[in-house]
């Protein structure tokens, strides 16, 4: 499957030879081949299974409330039981009209870079339904759901590094270049795109916005700036230079939010209190008042001092104005052992007890 698959999806959107094709007529993923290919041809890892309506039906009882999991920006999603008997999440894309072409764009771009990746850190994409002008995609089922839902101290801090470590393992395979053969900007990443498996290990989700930066370039330039609200790089926005430091600096954001158990923005706060970044980044290198911005509900048995410190540290360099005084993804999983082994030592917990592997 080829790269540059949203540029060319859209040249295809304004070409006078497609006026009379319907972008809606099924293809099958193999179908969207495309002429201008970036990047070396890649060995896929893992084959995606292709759905119909009906056995998405089937899979979910109908779309049994019963089966609903949740509902984001691009529709509802169930838990649902295929023929062979895999329990599976279902994303159902659900848009009004005007936003079907860029449905449309972001369901084939996750189709694209998901059948791809192969890492413990990634979801893993089953299939997919391109049947008619219905559109689903099936992952592996994530027992205990997204970060947010856990924040507000129902995870112990030994639990969070470990949800922080495999998070930045899975943007740093992104970033590494070294299963695709060029970068990889998630461009969405936040606390509800990671998901938890039953052992609490984190995998990154929803890859619709993901950009494939360009062969030997390390910046993409666009006029529109997309991602979410809280998480935004402020250089990303002011200038529209896309990074990998604009995937840090959202990182960054979760790491705050996994530190105080506050959600990025806090709509029903006051106007000068919603963003977590803007109320706690000069607290953060400060030892005595570190302690206003630590989760409350946070056991004090399960953290160290000195963990708390340099957790808070990394938070604090991943969400600087400047994306060149950030560090890299490698470097913030290299510093997530070291915290992790500072907080295990303080302790007294064995090491194995963390399955940081």
């Amino acid at each position: 499957m080829p790269f540059g698959l949203v540029s060319a999806w859209n040249k295809r959107r304004r070409s006078k030879a497609q006026d009379l094709t319907d972008p809606w007529v099924y293809k099958s993923v193999e179908h969207w081949q495309l002429e201008d290919q970036t990047s070396k041809p890649t060995k896929r890892h893992h084959g995606s299974s292709v759905f119909t309506f009906k056995e998405m039906e089937e899979a979910t009882c109908s779309f049994s409330d019963e089966n609903l999991l949740g509902k984001g920006g691009f529709g509802r999603v169930y838990s649902g039981t295929l023929r062979s008997g895999k329990v599976v999440a279902i994303k159902k894309m659900e848009l009004p009209p005007f936003k079907e072409a860029e449905g449309e764009r972001e369901f084939r771009v996750e189709v694209d870079i998901l059948s791809r990746l192969d890492h413990p850190n990634l979801v893993s994409l089953i299939g997919y339904c391109a049947d008619g002008k219905h559109r689903f995609l099936v992952y592996e089922y994530m027992l205990n759901g997204n970060l947010q839902d856990h924040l507000n101290g129902l995870l112990d801090w030994p639990l969070r590094l470990k949800v922080a470590l495999g998070a930045a393992k899975g943007l740093a395979f992104l970033h590494s270049s070294s299963a695709v053969g060029i970068p990889i900007v998630h461009r969405d990443f936040k606390s509800t795109n990671i998901l938890l498996d039953a052992n609490f290990e984190a995998k990154i989700s929803d890859f619709g916005l993901a950009k494939l930066m360009p062969e030997g370039q390390g910046t993409y330039v666009t006029a529109r700036v997309l991602g979410t609200f809280g998480y935004f790089d402020p250089e990303y926005t002011s200038t529209g230079k896309l990074t990998l430091q604009s995937d840090v600096y959202a990182f960054g954001v979760v790491l705050l939010e996994l530190l105080t158990g506050r959600r990025a923005v806090e709509i029903n706060q006051g106007p000068t209190d919603q963003n977590l970044v803007l109320q706690v980044r000069h607290l953060l290198n400060d030892r005595k008042k570190l302690r206003k911005v630590i989760d409350p509900e946070l056991s004090r048995r399960s953290y160290t001092s000195e963990s708390i410190v340099m957790f808070a540290n990394l938070a604090s360099r991943c969400v600087r104005v400047e994306s060149s005084e950030r560090p890299s993804m490698a470097e913030c999983v290299k510093e997530l052992h070291i915290i992790i082994y500072t907080n295990s030592k303080g302790l007294g917990m064995p090491m194995h007890k963390l399955r940081m592997v």
